[in-house]
């Protein structure tokens, strides 16, 4: 059985991959479970992709096993498509969803649910063991509501409504989320990609 390695130590995205990926003759493992919990990769490119490459591809120069790293991000129109890649940081501390979503509800105040449009994506990096790289997107439209909804999933889906729908991320159970999220539609690019190598 081959092994994949996420390059992530956030618990909440990699339980979220190893379901995307079940039934995958493959071991999914995070960097942490293999030794690398101290190895982290400076996240200052412009752009996702050039984030989740980085993270993939430092990674690789390790070990040789296939990686895969991701980066995601909420882009608010209104915003001009603020907080985008500093999405994790927003509100300055790495990491802090209340923070982030604090500063994002504050930046939308007054504004009208009709002008509150926004797109979550997922850029993901996938390098082989031969350190070939092949990168996918993923994208999901939607809504920001006016104040935060729900204790499922992390980061900003408590404020985040998709396309179609009248609640949250946060809201919403995680096998409705799994089917029409950014990151599920990235990783369901990533599995049949997956299935015609493995």
């Amino acid at each position: 059985m081959r092994r994949l390695v996420v390059s992530s130590g956030n618990k909440n995205k990699i339980k979220e991959i190893k379901e995307l990926l079940d039934g995958l003759d493959l071991e999914v493992v995070s960097k942490d479970e293999i030794g690398f919990e101290h190895f982290d990769v400076i996240e200052d490119g412009d752009t996702l992709l050039e984030n989740s490459r980085k993270k993939a591809v430092e990674l690789s120069k390790k070990i040789d096993y296939m990686i895969i790293a991701d980066d995601s991000g909420i882009f608010v129109d209104y915003l001009d498509g603020a907080p985008g890649v500093y999405s994790a940081r927003y509100s300055g501390e790495d990491g802090n969803d209340k923070a982030n979503n604090i500063k994002l509800l504050k930046a939308l105040d007054g504004v009208e649910s009709k002008d509150r449009t926004a797109a979550f994506k997922t850029v993901i990096s996938l390098v082989m063991e031969d350190k070939s790289i092949y990168e996918i997107e993923g994208k999901c439209e939607g809504l920001i509501d006016f104040e935060e909804k729900g204790e499922n999933g992390f980061g900003y889906d408590s404020l985040f409504i998709p396309s179609g729908y009248d609640k949250t991320f946060g809201e919403l159970p995680s096998d409705i989320k799994n089917t029409i999220s950014h990151r599920y539609k990235a990783m369901k690019s990533l599995r049949d990609m997956l299935e015609k190598i493995l």
